[in-house]
């Protein structure tokens, strides 16, 4: 159902972020700070990953720790609670989401990154 998604590349989504976030006066350090904060890939690693095109499937599959906080991302975002979602991968990739879109809204990084 969902492989369409969990197929695409990584590197194919990661410039929308940066221009949702840019467009609400955020920057791509923050966007960045997020997925590293997610997946526990250090920035080094993350600019590897987009060079390389991997796909979401592989990104969140070899994340080095998804962040054990992740668990109180809550919320609706495309339609789904995130915290309902049954699949870990689409849940994972959903989290992404609804941290660039908390970016994008004007949270404060602490809160997004539930400090």
């Amino acid at each position: 159902m969902f492989q369409h998604i969990f197929k695409m590349p990584f590197a194919s989504v990661y410039p929308h972020c940066i221009t949702k976030a840019e467009k609400k006066g955020r920057t791509q350090v923050e966007v960045d700070t997020i997925i590293c904060w997610l997946t526990g890939y250090s920035q080094a690693q993350l600019e590897e990953i987009i060079a390389t095109k991997i796909d979401f499937e592989t990104f969140f599959g070899q994340a080095p720790q998804i962040n054990p906080n992740a668990s109180k991302i809550t919320g609706v975002i495309c339609g789904y609670r995130v915290e309902e979602i049954e699949d870990t991968l689409m849940q994972q990739i959903r989290y992404l989401d609804k941290l660039i879109d908390e970016l994008a809204k004007g949270k404060a990084m602490g809160m997004i990154l539930r400090y």
